[in-house]
């Protein structure tokens, strides 16, 4: 499971250092791939393997949007010897990432986002959460 928040640099080639404990779980390759929202999300072999058969079992319409928004955009991916992961340019544009990123433990992806992007989701989200708590009955 990923759990967390942390902040990053991307350098010069498109690389961003995930953290180890992440690199640990995710294995010597994983997939990075479009985010469900303005982000890019890593994903094992494992889980990616079982989000691309839960997006083949949708009906036939949902299914392929989400092959074109996601499975396409997919690439297999190993960090070097300092856990630098490159993140294809074609990713950083749709998520907008260019120097400062965040890091976010997802449960089972991990999302990284531009920082200015995610502060902005998490404010805009704020009412969101709140009732959710609610529903949780922990607000």
């Amino acid at each position: 499971m990923f759990s967390g928040t942390s902040t990053h640099s991307i350098d010069s080639k498109g690389r961003i250092v995930l953290p180890a404990r992440f690199r640990e779980e995710l294995g010597e390759s994983f997939i990075i791939a479009k985010g469900f929202f303005d982000c890019v999300q890593v994903l094992s072999l494992a889980e990616f393997e079982n989000l691309r058969k839960n997006i083949k079992a949708l009906p036939a319409q949902a299914a392929l949007a989400l092959q074109y928004a996601i499975i396409a955009t997919a690439v297999e991916v190993s960090p070097n010897s300092q856990g630098r992961v490159p993140v294809p340019q074609n990713l950083r544009d749709v998520a907008g990432l260019s120097k400062d990123a965040v890091v976010v433990g997802m449960d089972n992806r991990v999302e990284i986002w531009d920082k200015d992007k995610f502060e902005q989701m998490l404010k805009d989200n704020q009412p969101t959460v709140m009732s959710a708590l609610e529903m949780l009955s922990l607000g």
